[in-house]
């Protein structure tokens, strides 16, 4: 209705300008309009921004509808086919979120076990956590919730960083409020996001040190800020799709369910902020 008498509104003006009444009426016509944007200001005032992840699981399923469901029903056999095959199970529900959490951990170790398999044998690995874009319900892993968790075409990658540049990056991770980290790593970040300490199964980094980092080849680039990933020597990053994330993701769950193994990750204070 606002929109109607403003077309009106308008339209009037216009017409009294081009029936040469003079410029009075146009100028009066640009006044008009310049106070109905003035006194449209909105009284409201942001006070904060919150985000949350929403579970999408069979919660969702309660209500069924036919006529989606025959919709769907060309379709939903070829993408079950690719995505249904259960490849693992998890323990709990796990979700990635900084400094640290089960999800996070999970993947960073993920690209340590990986490492074998491509000749390597790393010191740490490490995942970024802007990456992780879904979290896993407790139970069987699907080969399409893995999709969920990596979508990215991103790859393995290994390179090798000296002990200073290893703490240069943990200090880039402290800037960033954290990123997945592997078993064994311990980083004390202090409130102002600073690195306080930094230790490597159970020892002080040495600057003079080689370390072998596993990560991804979108990190190894110097991208999400860490920046001393630049640095780095000694690349090993193989670009084949089958070494795309979702892969070696996909093999590591099978390997564990092959074995028995409900795969579980705890908070264990890889990353912890002091208050």
């Amino acid at each position: 209705m606002f929109l109607l008498h403003f077309l009106v509104w308008m339209t009037n003006c216009l017409y009294l300008c081009d029936m040469q009444q003079g410029k009075l009426f146009c100028l009066a016509g640009l006044v008009g309009l310049a106070s109905l944007f003035c006194s449209c200001r909105s009284h409201y005032t942001m006070s904060g921004i919150e985000r949350t992840r929403i579970l999408v699981d069979s919660r969702y399923d309660a209500q069924i509808d036919n006529d989606l469901n025959a919709f769907m029903a060309p379709y939903k056999h070829r993408v079950d086919s690719v995505m249904a095959p259960v490849v693992g199970k998890v323990a709990r529900y796990m979700a990635a979120q900084r400094p640290e959490s089960e999800l996070s951990n999970l993947l960073a170790d993920v690209l340590v076990w990986a490492g074998p398999k491509y000749g390597e044998k790393p010191d740490f690995g490490l995942y970024n956590v802007g990456g992780i874009r879904a979290a896993l319900a407790k139970g069987d892993v699907t080969a399409g919730d893995v999709l969920d968790v990596a979508p990215f075409e991103n790859k393995i990658a290994f390179v090798t960083l000296k002990g200073d540049v290893v703490l240069e990056l943990f200090e880039q991770l402290a800037m960033v409020g954290g990123e997945a980290v592997s078993h064994g790593v311990e980083l004390v970040f202090t409130k102002d996001r600073h690195l306080k300490s930094a230790r490597l199964n159970g020892e002080e980094i040495d600057p003079a040190r080689d370390y072998r980092v596993a990560s991804i080849d979108y990190l190894i680039q110097g991208n999400d800020h860490l920046e001393a990933f630049l640095k780095k020597t000694q690349v090993n990053s193989p670009q084949e799709e089958k070494n795309n994330l979702r892969y070696v993701i996909m093999d590591y769950f099978r390997e564990q369910m092959a074995k028995g193994i409900v795969v579980d990750r705890e908070i264990e204070g890889r990353i912890v902020v002091e208050p």
